[in-house]
C-alpha cells in the first residue's frame, strides 16, 4: 500500500508542476478554448492539460519500476509485470497526441475516432484485451482473438468518448475519473488481500497513478479553471481507466475473482465484473453520452455535434451553482463507483441498505437543494433597488 501511495503522490506532484508548463505551451501554440454559446466559461482558457497528465503517468510508471516491492514482484514468478502498464501508456501517448492535434487544429470527429481505434489496436497488439470470462462455478469462457479485440474496442472507445462528453464544467471530468480510479484501486487491492495473492497488479498500479494525475490537475482545473485538459487529457484518462479494468482478466484466476471480502463470495456475476466495472463506474458520463447521441440524431444532426443540453448543463438550469453542480456529479460518480465495488466484494442486506441510503441522500442533494435556495433567490429578486425606495404594500 505504501508504494502505491508513493506512485499516487508522484503522479499528483508531477502533473501539478507540468500543468504550468502545458498551459504556457497552449498559449504559445494557440490551443485556447474560445468562448462559445454552449460553454460556461466567460473568457478564453488554455488547453493541453493532457500533456501534463501524460507526464505524470509516465513519471509514476518510471518511479514504480524502482520501488522495491513492485520491482521484486515483477522479477519473481507472479502474474504482475510492467508490460501491461507500459502498453497502456504507449497507447495513451498515441491518443493524447491525437488530442493535442485536435486542441490546436480542431480535427474532425472521424479523424479523432480513427486515432481512438488505432490506440485500441496498440492495446490489443500488446495483449491488453478481453480473452476470457469466468463463470459462477469457476468455468472459463474463452473468446477468440477477433471477439476479444472487438469487445475491447467497444469498451475503450465508449469510455474515452464518455469522459470526453462529460468534460463540460471546470473540474468535472478529472473529478469523476479520479473518484472512479480510487474505487477501482480499492477493488483490485481488496481482491488481492481477500485471496492472499500478491498486492502487485497492473490494475492497482494504473489506477493509483491515474488518481494522482487527476488530483494534481484538479488544483489548476477547479472553478474558475486556469487550464483545461482538452481532448488530449479526456481521451487519455478515459483510455487508462478502461484499460486498467481490462487487465483484471489477465491478473486474477477464477478462484480469486469468485472470492469476496471476509471470505464471502462476490455478489456480482464474476464473469461480468471486468466488463461491467468500467461501464458502471462511468455510468454517469456514459448515460450522458447515450442521451446526447439520441437527442442529436432525433434532431437530424450528427451525434458528435456539440450542444448545451448535457447533464451538467441541466444541473445549472435547475438552480445549482457551477461548483455545486460539479460536486453533485462527483457525488453521483462516487455513489456508483464505490457502490459497484462494495457490492462486488460483499453480500448481505446491510450492503443494500447502505447503498439505498446513499442513493436517497444523493437524490436529496440533487433535487432539493435548488428548491431550498429558491425562496431566498425570489426574495432577493423582489427586493426594490436601493434608489427607488420601498414598494407600496397591497
Amino acid at each position: 500500500m505504501r508504494e502505491y501511495l508513493v506512485v499516487f503522490l508522484v503522479a499528483a506532484t508531477i502533473t501539478y508542476l507540468l500543468t504550468v508548463v502545458a498551459r504556457e505551451i497552449a498559449i504559445r501554440t494557440g490551443a485556447v478554448a474560445a468562448v462559445r454559446d454552449r460553454d460556461v466559461h466567460a473568457e478564453p482558457v488554455p488547453y493541453l492539460g493532457g500533456l501534463a497528465m501524460l507526464g505524470g503517468l509516465v513519471t509514476a510508471y518510471l518511479v514504480a519500476k524502482e520501488l522495491p516491492f513492485l520491482a521484486s514482484s515483477a522479477r519473481n514468478d507472479t502474474p504482475f509485470t510492467f508490460t501491461d502498464a507500459r502498453a497502456v501508456l504507449v497507447a495513451g501517448a498515441l491518443i493524447c497526441g491525437v488530442g493535442v492535434l485536435d486542441d490546436i487544429f480542431d480535427l474532425d470527429a472521424l479523424t479523432k475516432f480513427g486515432g481512438q481505434v488505432l490506440a485500441v489496436g496498440l492495446l490489443v497488439y500488446s495483449g491488453v484485451q478481453f480473452s476470457f470470462f469466468y463463470g459462477p462455478n469457476g468455468e472459463q469462457f474463452s473468446l477468440d482473438p477477433a471477439q476479444g479485440a472487438l469487445l475491447t474496442a467497444v469498451i475503450v472507445v465508449a469510455t474515452v468518448n464518455a469522459v470526453n462528453f462529460v468534460d463540460g464544467l471546470d473540474g468535472l471530468a478529472a473529478g469523476v475519473v479520479g473518484i472512479s480510479a480510487v474505487a477501482f484501486f480499492v477493488y483490485c487491492f481488496q481482491l488481492s488481500v481477500s485471496n492472499g495473492v500478491s498486492r502487485a497488479t497492473s490494475g492497482a498500479l494504473l489506477s493509483a497513478a491515474l488518481a494522482g494525475v487527476c488530483v494534481g490537475f484538479l488544483v489548476h482545473n477547479v472553478h474558475p479553471a486556469r487550464v483545461f485538459m482538452g481532448d488530449s487529457g479526456s481521451m487519455l484518462i478515459g483510455l487508462v481507466l478502461s484499460a486498467s479494468a481490462i487487465t483484471v482478466t489477465t491478473t486474477f484466476s477464477s478462484e480469486d475473482v469468485l472470492q469476496g471480502a471476509d471470505g464471502a463470495g462476490a455478489s456480482l456475476l464474476p464473469m461480468l465484473l471486468p466488463l461491467a466495472l468500467p461501464i458502471l463506474i462511468l455510468i454517469v458520463p456514459l448515460a450522458d453520452l447515450m442521451l446526447a447521441v439520441v437527442r442529436r440524431t432525433r434532431a437530424g444532426r450528427s451525434p458528435f455535434a456539440p450542444d448545451k443540453q448535457h447533464l451538467h448543463h441541466r444541473l445549472l438550469e435547475i438552480g445549482h451553482s457551477h461548483r455545486r453542480a460539479v460536486l453533485i456529479m462527483w457525488v453521483w460518480a462516487g455513489l456508483i463507483a464505490f457502490g459497484t465495488v462494495f457490492a462486488s466484494l460483499r453480500t448481505g442486506v446491510t450492503v443494500w441498505i447502505a447503498l439505498g441510503s446513499a442513493f436517497a441522500v444523493t437524490l436529496v442533494l440533487t433535487f432539493l437543494l435548488p428548491i431550498v435556495n429558491r425562496p431566498r433567490l425570489i426574495v432577493e429578486a423582489l427586493e426594490p433597488p436601493a434608489d427607488e425606495g420601498p414598494r407600496p404594500t397591497l
